[in-house]
């Protein structure tokens, strides 16, 4: 997803929107903004992964969302994580409840995992964003 950095920079940019009272005019004077800088400012450790299946959808993350993913950034509790278990990855909420460590999906159709003494497991990086379509 990364190939072309420039599609990422020079974004048509109208500053802030107000979601309660009505914002001053002057807010709305286009302006650029570069996504990288926004959503990546450790590049070189920065992954983007387009989500599969339902089981972050009570923590806000859909199929086809696209999550941006920081490997520079140390997972802690109640962190929001791409995991490794084996050879497949996966999309949890990070839950140390020392000495046992848990992934835990945000639906209830699903279970937590506990992953303390796996032997094939690690946090392959933090979430830091969501690109999710407006429905």
């Amino acid at each position: 997803m990364r190939e072309n950095k420039d599609d990422l920079n020079n974004v048509r940019f109208l500053g802030s929107i107000s979601a309660g009272l009505p914002s001053p005019a002057d807010d709305s004077r286009e302006r650029t903004l570069d996504l990288n800088k926004l959503v990546a400012p450790h590049p070189i450790s920065t992954y983007y992964m387009q989500v599969a299946g339902d089981s972050m959808t009570g923590a806000c993350i859909h199929p086809g969302d696209v999550i941006v993913v920081d490997r520079s950034i140390t997972a802690a509790h109640k962190k929001i994580v791409v995991a490794r278990l084996g050879n497949k990855f996966t999309l949890k909420r990070l839950w140390n409840m020392y000495p046992k460590m848990y992934l835990r999906p945000e639906n209830p159709k699903y279970q937590p995992v506990e992953v303390t003494n796996h032997p094939d497991f690690e946090i392959f990086g933090v979430v830091t964003f969501v690109v999710h379509k407006a429905h």
